[in-house]
């Protein structure tokens, strides 16, 4: 006859053991699932493109003469020439700014407050990578 005292137990090892090695195969092939969707984009108007904005070149040599896309200027009367030359351009443009690496850093910051005042919002500074 069945006893109405003794209480089931419940062994939960098995089920532990049978859940940690679905855990660790999950976990080795999760990463190697490549998901994708192929999606059909619609078709843009073809009469507007995007037409790519030229950079802004800025060169600082050692003897602090500046180079703006081929053109001279002397850093004591730059500020004032960048802002009259960048109303030609469009202050999308990005301005990349490679300097000398021996030249003062208030002299690259002073190049870069000139563009900033000019109302460029995209600047780079160049390194050697």
């Amino acid at each position: 006859m069945y006893d109405w005292d003794d209480k089931p137990e419940l062994n939960i090892t098995p089920l532990v053991d049978v859940m940690l090695v679905l855990l660790a195969i999950l976990m080795v092939i999760a990463p190697n699932i490549i998901y994708e969707e192929n999606i059909k984009l619609p078709q843009g108007s073809i009469s507007k493109q995007l037409a790519e904005i030229p950079p802004v070149h800025i060169t600082i040599d050692k003897a602090k003469s500046i180079q703006v896309n081929k053109e001279n200027y002397q850093l004591n009367a730059f500020m004032d020439n960048f802002t009259l030359y960048a109303k030609d351009l469009d202050l999308k443009a990005t301005v990349l700014i490679s300097a000398d690496r021996t030249l003062d850093y208030g002299v690259v910051m002073s190049v870069l407050a000139a563009v900033k005042q000019a109302g460029f919002t995209d600047v780079s500074l160049a390194t050697n990578g």
